[in-house]
């Protein structure tokens, strides 16, 4: 009896070392992009420094933008403009191209990261595709579209940013529309 035990407790242990690394891992990687890379993953602004210069008015900015799909994802997926020219505090829009090359329905997740990082801050999107999980059926060609501000306190330096998304597809929420998926029963034969 008490091999055994040991032995469920060893397998206890393991289950919660297993749940605890799991429920580490989201910190872990927003550390690794901020810190590491340089990639803000949420919307807010970054802190400005009580020294930062005052913005110029009417300053323009390139914004570049720049899409791809991860490999397990069949999306063809890329900006309808890759440059504009944008006035500081100003809105402005821009639309993604987006098609399901495949037979069946799809759900796909985009993750945004902006460069350079020191500008990631200053980037603010109001209404993006990025904010919700999109699904495409079959065949269907989208245009997402994509609003933002960078603010005025962009560093001066700072002269191009650019603005990337990469589209994942999202293994969870597709199973889940392929099994509510209505069924159509065949025709009978006549």
């Amino acid at each position: 009896m008490s091999a055994r035990r040991t032995d469920v407790l060893k397998l206890v242990g393991i289950a919660v070392a297993a749940f605890a690394f799991t429920f580490s891992l989201v910190p872990m990687y927003r550390i690794a992009c901020e810190k590491v890379f340089g990639i803000r993953l949420d919307n807010s602004a970054a802190a400005v420094p009580a020294t930062a210069p005052a913005s110029v008015p009417g300053r323009m900015v390139t914004v570049e933008f720049d899409g791809s799909v991860n490999s397990k994802l069949p999306w063809s997926f890329h900006p309808n403009q890759t440059r504009m020219q944008v006035r500081v505090g100003e809105q402005y829009e821009t639309t993604y191209y987006a098609h399901n090359d495949s037979d069946t329905a799809i759900v796909g997740s985009a993750t945004p990261s902006v460069a350079p990082a020191r500008a990631s801050g200053y980037f603010q999107k109001t209404e993006c595709f990025c904010f919700t999980a999109q699904t495409l059926e079959a065949g269907e060609t989208r245009d997402m579209p994509v609003r933002f501000i960078i603010d005025p306190a962009l560093p001066p330096e700072v002269n191009t940013v650019t603005l990337s998304y990469t589209f994942f597809k999202n293994d969870f929420a597709t199973e889940r529309l392929s099994q509510t998926a209505p069924t159509v029963a065949p025709l009978a034969a006549r």
